[in-house]
């Protein structure tokens, strides 16, 4: 409780937790409104890998998957693995949100929701690449599989980190000293 208490403190003094006098809201509902955040991101996510897994079982129901060699039987094997994971951590917020309900924790829900959804990106890049390459490598070559699989992963580390980390940077330099981020 002490340790909870000293965070908490630590977070009020770097302006996570508090009211924000700007929009109006006290800790509380930053607090609530941080976690509907994550829920409408958790939606895309889970509508995304819903499809995305769907398409990777019904592959071995297909008459050319008895053609995959070895390499690409591994590759489809572990991207199945990976996407099965990716479910089961983004049913762990649910789990999370009912382990937590009514306990008057909801930072530590907002806190740990965020971690999941972080790995649950790096893991979402990886299914992507894997399908895609794995793809490219049944209907052209292993060449083609291969360059696509690095093309993706250069777009996505473009679009998912680059970009975001330029984009902060700029927004951070306009905003005023007094004014501080939304701290999820």
């Amino acid at each position: 409780m002490r340790a909870r208490l000293t965070y908490t403190m630590s977070m009020i003094e770097q302006g996570a937790v508090g009211e924000d006098k700007e929009r109006g809201e006290t800790a509380l509902q930053r607090v609530d409104r941080n976690w509907l955040e994550i829920l409408q991101e958790l939606r895309v996510l889970q509508t995304g890998i819903q499809i995305l897994t769907g398409f990777l079982l019904t592959l071995p129901f297909q008459s050319r998957f008895t053609e995959l060699d070895s390499f690409q039987i591994a590759v489809y094997l572990v991207l199945v693995v990976l996407s099965a994971l990716i479910t089961a951590l983004l049913l762990g917020t649910v789990i999370l949100h009912r382990t937590f309900f009514r306990l008057r924790i909801k930072e530590a829900l907002v806190r740990h929701a965020h971690r999941i959804l972080r790995t649950t990106m790096v893991l979402v890049a990886l299914v992507l690449v894997g399908t895609t390459g794995l793809v490219f490598d049944i209907v052209l070559s292993r060449t083609a599989g291969t360059v696509s699989a690095i093309g993706l992963s250069m777009t996505i580390l473009a679009l998912w980190v680059a970009v975001p980390q330029v984009l902060k940077r700029r927004s951070m330099k306009e905003v005023s000293p007094g004014e501080g981020p939304d701290t999820h």
